[in-house]
């Protein structure tokens, strides 16, 4: 079956719809620190859901990966681990900006860094499987029109963080305290910093990991879900380094009795969903004064949220496989459309409340270059494959 650089834009937004959705179903927890319930959806992120899913929908997936050479397992799980400091403090950026701001921010960097780089370092390490250079893409047409998208989507990127800017600069402190708990811009943009140019290590991961999918395809998998083997390397080290950090965090914040305890401790009463404290008065009151934990449903909304936050890759490993040669563009696809999704989450969570015009029209104009991009680089992968 030859591409179908269309239907990859749908698996991309998908992936996107998942990836700007996940972080909603961490509101519904109550009581548990930040570290606890991060690392409760991160098992279902990264060990249940990718182990599942690629058993079922795959063709000896333990055979495939055994098969594999050192030197492809061990740069797959290391770049991963590297993604797993993105993503370890892609979660703090939310806490200090939001969902909009948050993800515009720390993906604009995760795009750049993750789409380009690779056809970058192609020109420097020609053995990397990567299909083609920088130059040689930019030397076609087609490459010529899908750089133009990338572009458009970097631009609109742009547009968004300085819808956040200007908001941040315009609404009152206790109208940002109302959406965001711990709105910080200056803590937040550092973090997105980190994490947004830690996070492009994934389209390494999955760069490295390209022989575990042709390993699969040869053992008999359909095409489309090629990519799910190599998910399972590549996740394993995002889990790794999760892991390490949450576990150093419930030792170091005295929470690790959480998981299990049917109350919590009167320090840890007035914790919110976002790790954050909730307001004075009645309310923090009311707080303290119940102890009770809803384990059940923290584990619920948690699993919830890690198994959203996989479909994202799930979807991303299908509309990769649709791309062609131009499958580096995979990569900004899916940032563009988690930001268009995660803004919507945004809007709908009122962050974007008591912010002026201005700020509104940036918003809007940010959204609509990121869908307008996806549209292009779609077209300059379509032209592509019918030459």
């Amino acid at each position: 079956m030859s591409p179908n650089p269309f239907l990859g834009v749908f698996f991309h937004w998908l992936g996107g719809l998942a990836s700007g959705s996940f972080y909603v179903p961490y509101k519904g927890v109550k009581k548990w620190s930040w570290e606890t319930y991060w690392l409760v959806g991160g098992v279902f992120s990264w060990i249940i859901c990718p182990t599942l899913l690629a058993s079922i929908l795959t063709k000896g997936l333990f055979g495939v990966i055994q098969q594999q050479s050192a030197s492809t397992l061990w740069w797959t799980y290391f770049f991963g681990a590297m993604w797993g400091f993105g993503g370890l403090t892609f979660g703090l950026t939310m806490r200090y900006l939001g969902m909009s701001l948050g993800m515009g921010v720390a993906l604009g960097y995760c795009a750049a860094f993750g789409t380009l780089l690779p056809p970058i370092f192609k020109s420097f390490v020609p053995s990397i499987p990567v299909a083609e250079t920088l130059g040689q893409i930019a030397a076609t047409k087609p490459g010529q029109i899908t750089l133009a998208g990338v572009a458009v989507c970097l631009l609109g990127i742009g547009i968004a963080a300085l819808a956040g800017l200007t908001k941040e600069r315009e609404m009152p402190e206790a109208e940002k305290k109302k959406a965001i708990a711990e709105f910080s811009f200056k803590k937040g943009l550092i973090v997105a910093t980190f994490s947004g140019i830690m996070s492009a290590c994934f389209a390494f991961a999955l760069t490295a990991g390209n022989p575990i999918g042709e390993a699969s395809a040869k053992a008999g998998t359909d095409a489309i879900w090629t990519g799910l083997p190599k998910l399972v390397v590549v996740l394993l080290g995002g889990f790794t380094t999760n892991f390490i950090w949450c576990v150093i965090l419930n030792f170091r914040n005295g929470t690790g009795y959480q998981y299990l305890a049917s109350h919590v401790r009167p320090e840890h009463a007035s914790l919110t969903a976002d790790g954050g404290e909730h307001g004075g008065g009645a309310a923090a009151a009311a707080a303290s004064a119940d102890l009770r934990v809803p384990r059940l449903g923290n584990y619920f909304f948690s699993a919830l949220a890690g198994t959203t936050w996989y479909f994202q890759f799930f979807f991303y490993t299908m509309g990769e496989t649709q791309m062609g040669q131009y499958g580096f563009a995979s990569w900004t696809l899916h940032m563009a459309s988690i930001i268009i999704f995660s803004t919507m989450w945004g809007w709908i969570f009122h962050e974007w409340k008591g912010s002026s015009k201005k700020a509104h029209t940036l918003i809007g104009l940010g959204i609509a270059s990121l869908i307008l991009s996806t549209i292009i680089i779609g077209y300059g992968t379509y032209i592509k494959g019918a030459n």
